[in-house]
């Protein structure tokens, strides 16, 4: 059975909205060495085979890493060969290789994807969906990577509504030369 990650960039106070510009995705910081952030990432990659969004976020994506011709983060030439899976009703036509619009009900579409072999599937952003995701109980792991500012507004990953997170336990916690310091929970 394959393992549901949710991976997110979330700040200290627990924001992962980065519709305040917190967080760029291809920079950061001018002058602080990302290499270490970078290989981590790549380690995700790596070990993922699927990645699942919703459908603003899919739209989002779609829209800009296609485009990225001097990507050097890896991240560009892995969302543009992976396999997509977008939770959607509304979506027709992906317009981006490798896509599958899933229609159903969420825990069926999610049970079945996580039944076929494979390696992991990663979500991240789609705050609707990992909301769903986690009150519907099928997340197996977090992987925050957490980021030294605090924003004190914006969508939270964990609210108050969401439930069905169950028991975490720790599995690595690592620190960034950038600062940003990645926490990895395992649903128990």
């Amino acid at each position: 059975m394959r393992d549901l990650i949710v991976t997110e960039n979330i700040t200290l106070d627990g924001v992962i909205d980065t519709a305040g510009g917190w967080f760029n995705p291809v920079g950061g910081d001018a002058g602080v060495d990302q290499s270490d952030l970078i290989a981590a990432l790549g380690e995700q990659m790596a070990a993922a085979d699927a990645f699942l969004v919703g459908r603003v976020t899919f739209e989002e994506m779609r829209g800009y890493w296609p485009y990225q011709t001097d990507d050097t983060t890896g991240v560009a030439d892995y969302l543009n060969t992976v396999r997509k899976y977008v939770v959607s009703s509304t979506l027709q036509n992906p317009r981006w290789q490798n896509t599958t619009v899933l229609r159903g009900e969420l825990r069926q579409e999610i049970e079945s994807l996580k039944s076929q072999p494979g390696k992991d599937i990663v979500t991240t952003g789609s705050m609707t969906l990992v909301h769903a995701l986690i009150a519907a109980g099928l997340v197996d792991e977090y992987r925050l990577f957490v980021y030294p500012v605090v924003l004190g507004h914006g969508t939270r990953l964990f609210t108050e509504t969401v439930d069905g997170m169950g028991t975490l336990r720790m599995v690595e916690t690592r620190l960034f030369n950038s600062g940003v310091v990645l926490l990895r929970y395992r649903v128990v």
